[in-house]
């Protein structure tokens, strides 16, 4: 049974003012050949929005929830915050932990699925961590993804129906339920979960796709849409060479205008908080397709403010702790080599 002495919180991290927006950027893309002028126009997403993405707020939030709940479940565990592509930086959460004395740590992502950018990247965060900060770093195990658990699905529900409600009253009873994740490539799907890359699992999509697929399901049948859902992706940002998982949410909402349908509830399912990816690709750009085509559209709200998310939080360290071995992934899954631009 592991002694974890301490909890982290490890996220994607975001910008909090128009200074910090290239720099973050910058951080998210070194060594992918993204043109400036790319990076430019991404900014442009975030200074729409004062230079702020709310996901470090929201990080906040949880940090500060779960210690609460810690608290009242008797866990003496200190709460600690470390970011992949801004401040607070893992590298430097690691270092204060271990100078705070910190042996064995239980980190908990704000990704809930299995593929090399939502848990075997993190993974390999961390390791890198524990190198930079030196022989005092601890030991960090982290979470398996959690996409089935209730504490996951009942919010995503919960809103999706509250934004079913928010829909027209002529319109709402026929909505359609379109369930959104951030699109990887093609590659990189097929090779989450499994332990030897390039060999696929579950299904076409790998593990990741099957997942999405399951937790939308899950979702669907508790906002009583069971049969009128779809799951799509979004925010590609790789080359045209390079195949990703299709189809597009805003190419799927044209489709589903030119089959008659009237309403959609667009549910970021691939999504524990809001990142500018939800302000902008949905709230802004996919708001503003359906609006064209005449398509009522509401959007659900993510789940990471909610006390059932907090509470399986709580619930998956208890576990952990309980577990003879703590948790794991297999040593060498969901590894994959991103194409890199000339």
């Amino acid at each position: 049974m592991p002694d974890y002495d301490a909890f982290l919180l490890l996220s994607f991290g975001g910008p909090e003012g128009p200074d910090d927006v290239l720099p973050f950027l910058e951080n998210v893309t070194r060594g992918r050949g993204v043109p400036p002028e790319r990076l430019a126009e991404v900014a442009g997403h975030y200074y729409a929005f004062g230079g702020v993405s709310p996901i470090n707020a929201q990080s906040r939030q949880i940090l500060e929830a779960a210690r609460e709940s810690f608290d009242a479940a008797g866990l003496r565990l200190p709460a600690y915050w470390g970011n992949r592509n801004w401040q607070p930086y893992l590298t430097d959460t690691v270092r204060e932990m271990g100078r705070a004395g910190v042996r064995r740590a239980i980190a908990f992502t704000t990704s809930a699925y299995t593929s090399y950018s939502s848990c075997r990247q993190y993974l390999d965060d961390i390791e890198r961590a524990r190198a930079e900060a030196g022989p005092d770093a601890p030991v960090i195990d982290k979470i398996r993804p959690y996409y089935d658990r209730p504490g996951f699905i009942e919010p995503f529900a919960r809103a999706t129906r509250a934004a079913i409600g928010s829909l027209p009253a002529d319109v709402r009873d026929g909505a359609r339920l379109v369930f959104t994740a951030h699109s990887i490539p093609l590659g990189m799907a097929a090779t989450s979960g499994s332990v030897s890359a390039g060999t696929a699992v579950a299904a076409p999509g790998g593990r990741y796709r099957a997942e999405l697929a399951d937790a939308a399901g899950r979702i669907a049948k508790l906002a009583g849409r069971e049969h009128a859902w779809d799951l799509v992706f979004q925010s590609r940002s790789g080359p045209p060479s390079v195949p990703w998982l299709e189809p597009d949410v805003c190419d799927h909402l044209r489709d589903l205008a030119k089959r008659g349908e009237e309403a959609v509830v667009v549910v970021p399912v691939g999504f524990v908080t809001d990142h500018m990816e939800v302000l902008h690709d949905l709230d802004t750009e996919a708001a503003e397709v359906a609006e064209s085509l005449g398509l009522a559209f509401a959007r659900a709200a993510t789940p990471g403010h909610e006390p059932e998310f907090t509470a399986m939080i709580t619930e998956l360290v208890q576990e952990a702790i309980a577990a003879p071995e703590g948790p794991s992934c297999p040593g060498d899954c969901c590894r994959y080599q991103p194409r890199r631009s000339a």
